[in-house]
């Protein structure tokens, strides 16, 4: 069931020039709304921007090596393990939902480009299923149980904003997908035409939708994250104060506040609002 190409019967029905031209259609779609978001939102100015105001506050400059450095650790800690996340739930429903997407969407290429019929290899099609079900199983997760409206706010689960357009079309597109493949693939006639046709619509929504959804932050959050730790490398921090011991001798004396209040060898701050999940409504 699962190594079956879902594609390949669609075939007998789309033809297959079809299929591919809209999987192109969706990637520029991609792009060009990538584009016009940046435009719209002038991230591209802002990132620039940005960069050019730290030029004055810069204490030291970043040499190419030490570059390559940071590019390595935001790709390896942001982007790859999402360590932005201090949550680990959010953490690791972030990473089922990124790493399953990309597994989707690859074997998808695959499956419609260099495999359009049975013949294709069973992993490839194993790899399909896989990923469908690994973004549900994070995005369903965090639908439920980890938004911020909904576990902290108490706000119901099937409220709706714009901003909920990039999960639930992608929450679409992969659910729909799986049931339309396993209803393929026992022969069901009508309920497969249906399922495929909501496929078709979740990820066109999905796709065509960059402009108007979070799609475009998986692009701009690694420059992002890159341009943060260059700008602590070099010492400018993006205009932040820098971090201090609170029981260094000098700064207590600068600041007599400090062990007036908080004593000689103040103690830790503690964890804060970190220190329970925020759950009081």
């Amino acid at each position: 069931m699962f190594t079956t190409n879902p594609f390949a019967d669609l075939v007998n029905t789309i033809p297959l020039n079809v299929i591919q031209g809209y999987v192109i259609l969706m990637a520029i779609l991609v792009v060009g709304g990538t584009v016009l978001d940046m435009l719209h939102k002038k991230s591209a100015q802002f990132f620039f921007e940005k960069g050019e105001k730290a030029k004055a506050d810069r204490e030291r400059e970043v040499g190419a090596g030490e570059a390559v450095g940071i590019a390595i650790q935001t790709v390896v800690i942001d982007v790859a393990t999402s360590g932005e996340f201090c949550n680990p739930k959010r953490r690791i429903s972030h990473l089922f939902t990124m790493y399953g997407f990309i597994l989707f969407l690859l074997s998808t290429i695959a499956l419609v480009f260099a495999y359009p019929t049975h013949a294709a290899p069973g992993v490839v099609s194993q790899v399909w299923h896989l990923g469908a079900a690994m973004v549900m199983f994070g995005g369903y997760w965090f639908w439920f149980f980890i938004r911020v409206d909904v576990a902290a706010e108490g706000v119901p689960w099937y409220r709706l904003v714009r901003a909920d357009m990039f999960i639930l079309s992608l929450l679409g597109t992969t659910t729909f997908g799986l049931v339309w493949s396993l209803l393929q693939t026992s022969g069901a006639g009508t309920s497969t035409i249906v399922f495929l046709g909501l496929f078709i619509i979740s990820a066109t929504v999905l796709f065509a939708g960059v402009m108007w959804s979070k799609f475009a932050h998986m692009f701009f959050k690694p420059a992002a994250a890159f341009q943060k730790r260059m700008l602590k490398a070099d010492g400018s921090n993006q205009n932040l104060p820098k971090d201090v011991d609170l029981t260094d001798p000098e700064l207590q004396k600068r600041f007599p506040d400090i062990p007036e209040y908080m004593g000689v060898n103040p103690p830790n701050m503690g964890p804060g609002i970190k220190r329970e999940a925020p759950n009081h409504y």
